[in-house]
């Protein structure tokens, strides 16, 4: 009877935690999704049944941040519009490179025929740039930093910009453009950098007044989804004011209230994670829906 004891109260115990697993499994209801899709499955009458689609830029049309390894928000989009519009395949052709500045992307695509080749025959275009354009202004002049610093930067950024969408609309004259936007994850970096977020705002108002030149070129900002992360909080609250004259203010950081983001890649803390391109990629899906007639419909 001995050798049993031990064999009966494991038993007992374990079937007192199977009838506890039970009872809060029927008590607390299950998790909604995270992110929900919008409906699916859409009917469009005279619709291709193949789409092109080809991405060009930086770190976030390569994908870096995304753990599973396959390209950040293009694949999330590719699978979305493959099922929503029944198609039978989407061509997919990926020119990210990470690092790459306005300057170097509009470089690479004027060196590779291969790209230009792509672009001709796409039915979607997109970009991602800027970002690194941005960082560059904060590296050569971090001791010096004064709004009025990227004035001049980004100047010169909004005509590379042009550029690019000159010369894609060079090759193909029929396919839409879809620019992002870039966010704010410098607060994570340099958080005593507290005016951050009006050099950004300003960066993407250039980038979407650039887009506004043209027919058939959509601005997607991305900015209020991965700045602030999947809760909504602002990425950090400072008690001191902002002014768009004064000197970039400093501050230490027990003036600052820093809050963690979920949106972006723990290793870094600057592009986006799994569910960063997830954000990404519902905002442009959101807009291929409504721009639908320039990209599906033969």
């Amino acid at each position: 009877m001995k050798i049993f004891k031990p064999l009966i109260t494991v038993l007992i115990v374990g079937i007192g935690a199977m009838l506890v697993y039970i009872v809060l499994n029927q008590a607390i209801p299950a998790a909604k999704p995270i992110l929900e899709s919008a409906p699916s499955n859409e009917v469009v009458k005279n619709q291709k049944e193949k789409i092109h689609f080809v991405a060009v830029g930086d770190s976030l049309t390569e994908g870096i941040g995304d753990e599973t390894k396959r390209g950040g928000f293009v694949p999330i989009v590719t699978s979305d519009i493959e099922e929503r519009y029944r198609l039978t395949s989407v061509e997919v052709e990926n020119y990210g490179v990470a690092g790459e500045r306005s300057d170097q992307i509009l470089k690479r695509m004027k060196k590779e025929n291969k790209i230009l080749k792509n672009i001709a025959s796409a039915d979607i275009l997109t970009l991602t740039v800027g970002g690194n354009d941005l960082m560059k202004v904060i590296q050569d002049n971090f001791f010096g930093l004064s709004i009025k610093t990227f004035q001049k930067p980004q100047a010169k950024y909004q005509k590379r910009v042009a550029e690019i969408i000159t010369l894609m609309q060079k090759e193909n004259q029929t396919a839409p453009i879809y620019v992002f936007g870039i966010y704010n994850p410098f607060y994570l970096n340099f958080p005593e950098i507290t005016d951050m977020q009006k050099i950004v705002d300003n960066w993407n108002l250039a980038t979407e007044e650039t887009t506004k030149e043209f027919q058939n070129v959509h601005f997607i900002p991305i900015n209020d989804l991965l700045y602030r992360g999947l809760d909504n909080e602002v990425g950090i609250d400072s008690t001191l004011d902002s002014s768009a004259e004064a000197d970039i203010k400093s501050s230490n950081s027990s003036d600052l209230n820093i809050v963690d983001n979920n949106a972006l890649y723990d290793q870094d803390k600057f592009h986006p994670n799994n569910l960063g391109y997830q954000l990404m990629a519902n905002a442009l899906r959101d807009e291929l829906i409504q721009t639908k007639s320039e990209w599906l419909i033969k």
